[in-house]
Formats: structure tokens, sequence, C-alpha cells
């Protein structure tokens, strides 16, 4: 959850960089059997050594194929400074079953995840776990109760509930165990419960840093305080930054901004128009050199605490964004340092919270 002191116009003065692995930049498309996840595996290496600070996975459902969550649990052992973001549905999956994924995330990956709630109509996934399909105004509040759920498991423990007495046979506190009792509020059907509490200890970041797409957060929406950052779209890399400027003077400063940007490079002999298919989407697109790249990237930072890139090839914009955009963005100082054995919080300026539920326990026993 964010806070109104995480970040700090001193912190704003260089920004972070993401990169997502999946759609053309990387989709495990055409790799088979164990080869998927031996691509998976050189392709987040390959980001993290360029210099990322996050690796995002999208959620797109290819037949046979491991979900973003699972992909990116594979990918916490094998790296060491990225932060890996999967995307996950708020919709159509079980908010508990989702709860404690994202927290086995965090513990494979030494603190190093996050969470990208989406929630976006789609009949396909509605019929295959055979509820109505949700749209328009309740999509929103899907996110914001699978938020809610979350949140209040994670903190479900607190952080001194395991204390391992040999001498007694106790795991576990069970005082410090604490029951979620969750209710979805009018506006979702069908409606559900959450009791509690979660099956494994509190994360190691205690609160995973939760992203949202900005046109889900707002009055009735999902609400700015349960977020820690936002993405934010553009039709035009000119209109970029002015949408990055009405969403802070919307949401406030204590929400970290993240612009979404398309990339295409001149690159390998070839100009970056001759590469670029199509019109692109909702996305703002950047097509043109290296240069001009960092040129830009230098300025939206000074507004986004971070930019996501969606590279048009993996494999070919990685190659020109680490010989020529990152170190010149580092030397200009428009980036922030790499985070060495350090979680996504410290990324984001965020202060480990306290359990909601600590001392609760002493509260009730002073009660009775």
């Amino acid at each position: 959850m964010s806070t109104t002191d995480g970040f700090s116009s001193e912190a704003r003065r260089a920004g972070f960089l993401a990169i997502e692995l999946d759609g053309a930049g990387w989709d495990g498309t055409g790799v088979r059997g164990d080869d998927v996840f031996a691509s998976l595996a050189a392709a987040v290496l390959a980001v993290e050594t360029a210099g990322f600070h996050v690796a995002t996975f999208a959620d797109s459902p290819l037949p046979g194929r491991a979900n973003a969550l699972q992909r990116a649990a594979y990918a916490g052992p094998i790296t060491r400074t990225i932060v890996l973001v999967p995307e996950v549905d708020t919709v159509y999956t079980e908010p508990f079953h989702v709860s404690i994924q994202l927290a086995t995330l965090d513990y494979v990956s030494g603190g190093r995840a996050g969470w990208i709630a989406t929630a976006a109509e789609s009949s396909e996934a509605a019929a295959a776990v055979g509820r109505a399909a949700v749209s328009g105004a309740a999509l929103p509040l899907e996110a914001a109760a699978s938020i809610e759920v979350s949140r209040r498991l994670w903190d479900s423990w607190e952080d001194d509930a395991v204390i391992r007495d040999v001498s007694t046979g106790r795991y576990i506190d069970a005082d410090k165990l604490h029951y979620a009792d969750y209710r979805t509020p009018t506006g979702i059907s069908p409606a559900y419960s959450v009791k509690g509490p979660s099956i494994i200890p509190r994360p190691l970041q205690g609160q995973l840093p939760v992203l949202v797409p900005a046109s889900l957060v707002g009055e009735g929406q999902v609400p700015a305080d349960a977020v820690d950052a936002v993405l934010v779209t553009a039709p035009t890399p000119e209109l970029l930054a002015a949408e990055i400027a009405d969403v802070r003077d919307r949401l406030g400063q204590s929400v970290a901004l993240v612009a979404e940007l398309d990339v295409v490079l001149d690159a390998r002999g070839q100009p970056a128009t001759e590469r670029a298919v199509g019109t692109g989407g909702d996305r703002a697109r950047y097509v043109g050199s290296a240069g001009g790249l960092t040129a830009f990237l230098g300025q939206l930072l000074v507004e986004a605490d971070g930019v996501r890139l969606h590279p048009a090839s993996l494999v070919v914009e990685l190659d020109e964004l680490a010989r020529l955009v990152l170190p010149e963005l580092r030397r200009s100082g428009a980036l922030r340092p790499m985070v060495q054995d350090g979680t996504f919080r410290d990324l984001l300026g965020l202060p480990r919270p306290t359990s909601r539920y600590t001392n609760s326990h002493i509260a009730a026993a002073a009660e009775n």
C-alpha cells in the first residue's frame, strides 16, 4: 500500500526502467518442452544483465503455456537484482489462491516480487471458470476486492508468528494468526467471502507492491490508497507526458506513475520505420534511433517514476537498449542505481509496512 512519503521529490530525480518480456518481445511461441524455460531463462538474464530494474510477464492465454505467475516464479531463483512482476487477473481467479501464489513468488525471488492486477472483459475466461462475463463498472470493483483480500491475507500472519519452539513443539504462535473476514461489497455478483488466515507466512516484503492500470483507479473504482503504482498509457508519445501530469493531479503524489511505451529502433542496418508494422495499439509507440529514445526517456523520467518498455523484438531491441540507451541514461543520472540484494519496495522507496493485525491479540485479551 502506498505511503505519502514513499515518493519524495528527491527520489523522483531518477527513475527506473521496466521491460515487458511477452507479446512481440518474447512469448515462447514455437518453443517446446524444456526449451520454453531455457528460452525464458535466457531472456530474463539478458534484461537483468542489460541493467533493467524490472521485468514484467503478460498473462495471455496460450494453450499449454505456463501462466505469467509461474514464469515469474521460475525466474526468481536464477536472478539476483531484477524485480519480477507478473500480470494476474482479478476477475476470473480465486483471490485466496492469487494471494498465496504471489506471496510464494516473493519468497522464491528474495523479495523482488510485485503484482500487476488486471481486470478486463473476457468471455473466454468467464466460460473457462463457469461464470457470467464481467464488464463495465463491475471490473474495477472486482479488482479492488481481489487486492483487498490479498492485502488482508498477507497481513494475516504477523511477522513473528513463526516461532519454531522446539522445547514445546510449537511451530507458530496461533495468537499471531488472524482472520481476514472479508465480504464483497454491493456491486459484485456473485458475492463471496474469505475467512482466512493465509496458509503461508507473511511475504518477505510484508506487502507486495501492487500496480494497476490508471484507467481502473479512482473514485468508485480501485482506491488510490490500495495501490502502489499505476500504469499510464496514451495514444502517442507526444501525449504521454501530458497524460502523466493529468494522472498525477488526479491521484496525488503518493502513487508511483509508470509510463507505457512501445519501442521500435533502428537496428542491424534497418531503419525503424521499415520494421514498424501497422499503426500500433492504444500505447504510445516510439519509432526511431537509440539516441532519440534516450533523449525522450530522459525527458519522460522527469515526469514519471518509471517507464515500461514493450520492445518490438526483444532480441533486436535489447541489443540497442543495452549498448546505447541504458548506459547513457545512467551516465546522465536519469536512472536509479540497481538495488543489490534489495526488494521491490526498496526500489520504489517504500518502507516495509507493519501488519494491520499486529498487537490485535493483546487488545482482544485486554477487552476480556
